[in-house]
């Protein structure tokens, strides 16, 4: 018997490339822009019966059910009314299609490794899974996230058996 073990992401981790930039309450995120499929109004969603919290429902996108995950729910932030400023971001995960919801988009920036520092120890549990590092611009501190970790493998499967019970 194997035990898998998680490991922190380091500023190393982070390489130089380019990050789609979006917020969330007051604060900015960053994920790789290769990862980015579209970005999308926020459209009426499906609701799927007996689906994880933060799978707010699915989206037929061209012919392909699209889950969809509520960052401010994954990541317990408070959860605001949305708004126009409201966006899906359609992703490729894992050879996945998946949508998040996010306040709205911000900027498409370019970092090199000297912007990304180290997350703080003192960051909460999102930080030793979703967190890559904080990109540093001027005065601006964007959270890099590793959109590769937003689901584990057991939640990947279960939104696959959701999605596949709905397309059926």
């Amino acid at each position: 018997m194997t035990v898998a073990t998680a490991t922190k992401p380091t500023s190393t981790d982070a390489i130089a490339q380019e990050y789609l930039v979006f917020r969330l309450g007051d604060e900015e995120y960053g994920i790789d822009i290769l990862k980015v499929q579209e970005i999308r109004g926020c459209d009426r969603l499906t609701r799927i019966p007996n689906a994880p919290n933060f799978i707010t429902g699915v989206t037929n996108l061209r012919g392909v059910i699209v889950p969809i995950v509520d960052l401010r729910v994954r990541f317990d932030l408070p959860d605001p009314s949305q708004d126009e400023s409201t966006v899906v971001i359609v992703l490729n995960l894992n050879d996945r299609v998946v949508g998040i919801v996010v306040d709205g988009v911000v900027d498409v920036l370019s970092m090199g490794v000297e912007q990304i520092k180290p997350t703080p120890d003192v960051a909460s549990v999102l930080s030793g899974r979703y967190l890559l590092g904080l990109g540093v611009l001027d005065t601006r501190m964007i959270i890099l996230v590793n959109i590769e970790m937003l689901l584990s493998r057991e939640e990947m499967e279960l939104v696959d058996a959701v999605t596949e019970s709905f397309a059926g």
